[in-house]
C-alpha cells in the first residue's frame, strides 16, 4: 500500500477491488448504500501558510454552519482517500493529503447536553481528521458551500458559532491540534531537508481520477 519498503518518503496509493452490492439484479446507489451501514467519517482539515501567517479553510453547510470539508468513506477507498475527495468536492482543494489521521472527534448533533454526550459517543462514529495543506484551489462541485479562508483564532470563533458548546468547543481543539502539528512540521523542515521524510502524504488530483474509475465501476 505504501513506499515505506522502498524507503521513499511519498505514499504510494493502493487500491482495493470494490465490492459489488446487488439485491434482485438491482445495484444499489451510494446514499442507499450509506443507509445500509454506519459509515465511517473523515474530515479534511485544510490549510495555507501566506506571509508566515497559517489560516484554515471552512465550508458551510445547509443551515449556514461552518465546518470542514467531511463525510463518509466511500468503498474502495482509504480514509486519507476519502478526506482527500471531500476536500476537492465541497471546497475545491487541489493539495497533499496527510495519510494518518492527526487526531479524532466525535460528531454531536444539536440539543445534546453532557448526560447524552457519553451516549451519542457510542452511536456516532468518530470522524477521522486528516491535515492538507492546500496548493490551490478551483470552484468545487458541491454548490453553496462558500469555501473561505479564516486565521486560526477566527476559524475556532466560526466553528464555536450556532453548535453545543460542547462541540464547538472539541472542533475547536481540532484546530489547535492541527496548528501545533503544522508549526513542528515547519520547524523541522527549516532545519532538515528530510523533514517530511516520516510524513506519508497522497495527491488529490490522483484520488480524483481513481475515484471516478471506483464509481463507474459500481455503476457499470
Amino acid at each position: 500500500m505504501d513506499g515505506r519498503n522502498n524507503g521513499e518518503s511519498r505514499l504510494t496509493v493502493g487500491w482495493s477491488q470494490v465490492q459489488t452490492y446487488q439485491v434482485s439484479a438491482k445495484f444499489f446507489r451510494l446514499a442507499e448504500l450509506r443507509k445500509l451501514k454506519q459509515c465511517e467519517q473523515v474530515a479534511a482539515v485544510c490549510y495555507r501558510v501566506r506571509g508566515g501567517i497559517i489560516e484554515f479553510l471552512l465550508v458551510q453547510t445547509g443551515k449556514g454552519r461552518w465546518i470542514f470539508p467531511k463525510g463518509s468513506v466511500e468503498p474502495g477507498l482509504t480514509h486519507a482517500q476519502a478526506a482527500a475527495l471531500e476536500a476537492f468536492e465541497e471546497a475545491g482543494v487541489h493539495g497533499r493529503m496527510e495519510e494518518a489521521a492527526f487526531t479524532r472527534y466525535v460528531r454531536r448533533k444539536r440539543g445534546e447536553g453532557r448526560n447524552s454526550a457519553a451516549r451519542s459517543a457510542e452511536k456516532e462514529p468518530a470522524v477521522s481528521a486528516h491535515l492538507c495543506e492546500v496548493l490551490r484551489l478551483v470552484p468545487p462541485q458541491e454548490t453553496n458551500r462558500n469555501p473561505t479562508w479564516f486565521s486560526t483564532e477566527k476559524a475556532k470563533r466560526r466553528l464555536l458559532e450556532d453548535r453545543p458548546a460542547d462541540f464547538g468547543a472539541e472542533l475547536a481543539r481540532v484546530v489547535d491540534r492541527a496548528l501545533s502539528r503544522i508549526q513542528r512540521s515547519r520547524s523541522r523542515n527549516a532545519t532538515s531537508i528530510h523533514g517530511l521524510q516520516k510524513v506519508q502524504f497522497i495527491d488529490i488530483d490522483r484520488v480524483r481520477e481513481t475515484a471516478g474509475r471506483t464509481r463507474a465501476s459500481r455503476i457499470g
